[in-house]
Order: C-alpha cells, then structure tokens, then sequence
C-alpha cells in the first residue's frame, strides 16, 4: 500500500520584509528577511534567527512576532538555513551551521543599519544554530537566547554512559521520524506511517518511496546510529563565554538535556556569570499548562487571537534580555538569575537553580501487592516497607502501551488524562495518600529502581503524575530507560528532569511504570536483535523490587513554602 504524503515549500515573503540572497564562503546563497523598524535615526543592533522551517511561514510566526522587536528598536534578521526552502546547499542539518552561522553575522555587522552588535533567537533546531554561532566565536555576537533546545541533539537520542553502565536510552522513535519529514529536500513532507507494519523500519522505508527521494540524516540514525556530530570542530563551550538566557519548558520533550546544558554552564569558570535561566511550564510548541488542553480560541497554532496573546511572553524574556547585553540601556542587575514558574501557582525567581532552601524528599514503592491495577495502587510510602517484596508488569510486543498524545512537542495541547493506563495489566502505579498541604516541587526528578526481567533487554518507562481527587491523572515529568543484563536485581536509575509544579491539598503524587509507550518510542525487540529490523520482537517480564533489601523509590526536589 503506497503512503499518502503533501509536501509544503516556501510562504511569500511579507510586504514588511526585505529578502536578500546572503553568500557564505563556499558561494551558497541563504535566503535572509530583515525587518526593520519603520524610522531609524541610528544603526541598530540585529536579532538574528537561523532555521529550517521556512522563514515565511505562520509555523514560525516571525513575520507576526518582527514588530516587537522592531519597536523595541532591533532589526529582526530571519534566515532560511542550508537546503532548506529558498536557501540553496545540501539539505543536511548541523554539519555547516557554525561556518553559516559566523558567515551571516559578518554580512549584518557590514550593512549600513547595523551598528555592529548582534544576539541571536530562537526554539529547538534554531536554539541549536545558536550554539554553532558561539563555536565559531564571530565578534559580533554578544549574547543568545536558545529555547527549548541542546547544544547535542544526540543526547535526546544516546545516553553517553551507556555502554558502561549498561543502561541507556531507548529509542525516541518521534525525534528520529522528525528527519524524515523535515530533511528530505529544501521542503517538508507530512505524512502518517502505518503504526502496525512490521519491521518498524519498513514504515518509513515506504515514506520515502512514495516520495521518491529520502533523508540522508535519518539514514545516519536507522536502521543503525552513526555519530557525526562529533565532526563540527570546536565545543561551543570551549568557545569565548557569551551571555545566555536559557528558555526551558519543563514540559519540552527535550528538556532533560536543556537543563544539563544550563547547569553545565552555570558551574564553569567563565561561563558562570552570565548564565541565566527561563524556566516557564510550557512544552516544545509553547502551549502552557494553564491553558491546557487547547480549544479553538486558545490554539495559537491555528488562532490569529491567541497568537496575539501568546507572542509578547514568548519574546518578551528575550527582549528584556537583549536591552541589556546589546543595547546596554539596563542594567545587569536588573535581570534575575533565574526565573521560574511553578506550575499552578505563578512565577518566582531565584538567585540559583534549584532554589536555595530545596531539598531532596523521598518516597518508597511499597504495598507491590497492590500495584497492578487502577490507582491509587501500590502506596508511595515514606519509609521502605518492613518485608521484601515484588510486583510484576509484562511487555507484549503485540499489546503496546499506546502514547496518548499524537506529538509530544506540543503535549500540553492536550494534557491527557492518563490514569486509564494504570488499569492496563502491563502498567504499575504507585501514589501516596491524599496530600494534606500542598507540595512543591523544584529541581529535579528520579526513580532508582531494583529490577530484574526474563529478558536480555527491556525497557522502563515512568510517568509521575498530579492524581486529582476524583481519580484524574495528569503528567508532571517523565523519564526513560533501556537495560541490559537485568536477569538478576539490578539498580536501574531514571531520571525524569526538572520541574515546577505544585501538587494541591488533597492530590496525591503518584509513580507509573510500563515497557513500552508507542508510537513515541521504538519498541523493545526483548532480545539482541536490532528493533528496527525485527520482525519478531519477543515478550517479557518485569519485576520491580521493593522492601528493606531492594528499596526502589521515587525522589523529588522539594521548595519551601514562601514566607507569609
């Protein structure tokens, strides 16, 4: 059966911005907009934003969100990278974002609007085109703002530590399908793979025939993942420390690596003092927790008036940002090391992350007996139970525990509830009693596990979850895990990021655990057989450990309560 696919090439360019046609060094030719405010009486600093998705299109909404940079006094440079759209070259990401990157900050510093200082913006991939600029250390940049991003898109798809532990990631099968629609050529392809085929490679390999042609990156990373990224020269870190204001979405599906990046950085020695952190309870796409599910009237991706409401916070922290690291009109001081939203309750801000005064909390799987089943299920104890114990989920290769969410980059924009699949045979839930105060969480989020299995490999999947008092259960954090060797009890650590969340009087924290989430994920083959190519992935079963010999838990970071 052939795949139904559309492809979608270039917007018009709007009647408020000027294209130009930029040569980089190898005379490729990248498509570049500027706006500029309508009077200048002097040259101005420049935002500039690199990125794959058409400069021009309402996807990316710069042609709504220029003004507010133009009013703000900043030309707003919006460039079409490398093969994509109406920008010529191979269409391959990241290989040649830091010569591109340096390449377009040296034509703005020479344009007779430009007075030579420049920042740079932008979510995910353009987060990324951020970094690459930094590596190649143009003079020109003074600071950055990468949102929802990391410096190594391999780390959403490799635990570096994997093969020493034995324990890694498993395949994120979302963020490797994401080349094949938008890495093909210099346009996009939307199309929907037939989840049931089998071997799972096979549902992209008829993608590409319908289409006639395919992606080269998603090649580099299946059936088979071949690191290249190692190849782009120097570490931006190891670069000249510039300003940056790290936007995190604590529920951005690559948030775990965003956090690593920003703590990494706020702990070195020249890069320390000018790291600041955004953290707001936002996912990929921007959708925020107080506004989830979406309707009609709140989708910014499909209403005129709500991206209205939507763009002054998305680019408001930039802007407050860049009037004082390029246009130095206010001061440094003026900017809080971090500001942060804790979910449900507004924002704050800290001088560090996580806050001072958080501390580590504890609970304890225990009353295992009780953990196959709807919740409340096994009890989320605050000491480990007085007996060793154990509970068991299975992993059916033919029966996989479903996603819920068609995309998780813009998951808020549904926010299910997923206390149904705690009454799945093959999930384990754990919760504590009702809460009597509310509790809030700040800093991050993990899950040691003692585990065996029948298998030579399997998967962990956790879910921590905001459980209503009528029953209802809504995702806080999650976390992921691929083991080896786990014939006998091993100690299986998941972490499951950060987050700023408060869980209301009468609510219960609660822990899922399952083997599978598809189509989010590749499903475990169950054996050595790779799990692109099977064609016969075998079932297990899972035992999670729990008393005074295997204390499995689940740890959180706790924030004070306000003075009154």
């Amino acid at each position: 059966m052939s795949v139904r696919f559309e492809r979608t090439g270039a917007g018009p360019v709007p009647d408020h911005a000027r294209q130009h046609r930029v040569r980089m060094r190898d005379g490729t030719r990248l498509a570049t907009d500027v706006y500029l405010p309508a009077r200048a009486d002097a040259p101005l600093p420049a935002v500039l934003v690199r990125l794959p998705y058409d400069k021009n299109s309402r996807y990316v909404f710069f042609d709504r969100a220029a003004r507010l940079f133009t009013d703000r006094g900043y030309a707003l440079v919006v460039q079409d990278v490398r093969g994509k759209y109406r920008s010529g070259g191979r269409t391959l990401p990241f290989l040649r974002e830091p010569e591109d990157g340096y390449d377009t900050l040296d034509w703005i510093t020479h344009q007779p609007w430009s007075d030579g200082a420049v920042g740079m913006f932008g979510d995910s991939y353009y987060g990324f085109t951020q970094w690459a600029a930094v590596a190649a250390q143009h003079p020109a940049l003074r600071a950055i703002v990468p949102r929802v991003t990391t410096v190594d898109f391999n780390a959403t798809l490799r635990d570096p530590d994997e093969e020493r532990t034995g324990v890694g990631r498993p395949v994120w099968l979302e963020g490797i399908e994401y080349y094949a629609h938008h890495w093909i050529d210099n346009g996009a392809y939307d199309f929907t793979p037939d989840r049931s085929l089998r071997p799972v490679i096979e549902q992209y390999e008829r993608a590409f025939r319908a289409i006639g042609a395919r992606s080269a990156w998603f090649d580099l990373l299946a059936p088979r993942f071949t690191d290249v990224l190692h190849a782009l020269g120097r570490h931006p870190f190891d670069a000249r420390p510039v300003p940056v204001l790290h936007c995190v979405g604590w529920y951005d599906n690559i948030g775990l690596p965003h956090m690593r990046d920003y703590l990494e950085l706020a702990s070195r020695p020249g890069w320390d003092a000018v790291q600041y952190l955004w953290a707001g309870a936002v996912d990929h796409e921007n959708y925020h927790l107080d506004l989830a599910p979406v309707t009609d009237a709140t989708d910014h991706a499909t209403s005129e008036a709500a991206l209205e409401r939507m763009l002054p916070g998305y680019a408001g922290p930039a802007l407050e940002f860049f009037d004082v690291f390029l246009k130095g009109v206010r001061p440094v001081a003026s900017l809080p090391k971090v500001s942060w939203e804790l979910g449900h309750a507004g924002r704050r801000t800290a001088p560090a992350w996580p806050p001072p005064g958080s501390a580590e909390r504890t609970w304890w799987l225990a009353a295992p007996e009780d953990a196959s089943g709807p919740l409340p299920g096994g009890l989320l104890a605050d000491a480990p139970g007085p007996r060793d114990g154990g509970a068991q989920w299975a992993y059916d290769p033919d029966d996989l525990v479903p996603s819920l969410v068609p995309d998780s980059f813009s998951y808020l924009s549904v926010h299910p509830d997923v206390s149904g699949l705690a009454a799945r045979g093959d999930v384990l839930s754990f919760a504590t009693p009702p809460l009597p105060e509310p509790l809030d969480l700040a800093g991050p989020v993990g899950v040691d596990l003692h585990v065996s299995t029948t298998a030579p490999v399997f998967d962990v999947f956790v879910k921590v979850l905001d459980v209503d008092p009528e029953g209802g259960a809504r995702l806080i954090v999650r976390g992921e895990a691929a083991v080896r060797d786990g014939h006998t009890p091993r100690t299986v650590h998941v972490a499951c990021g950060h987050t700023g969340y408060r869980l209301r009087a009468g609510h219960r924290l609660a822990l899922l655990l399952a083997s599978s989430d598809y189509p989010m994920f590749l499903p475990s083959s169950g054996s050595d057989d790779n799990p692109w190519t099977t064609l016969a992935p075998k079932p297990s079963t899972q035992t999670v450990h729990t008393g005074p010999a295997h204390p499995s838990r689940l740890t959180v970071t706790v924030c004070p309560a306000p003075p009154a």
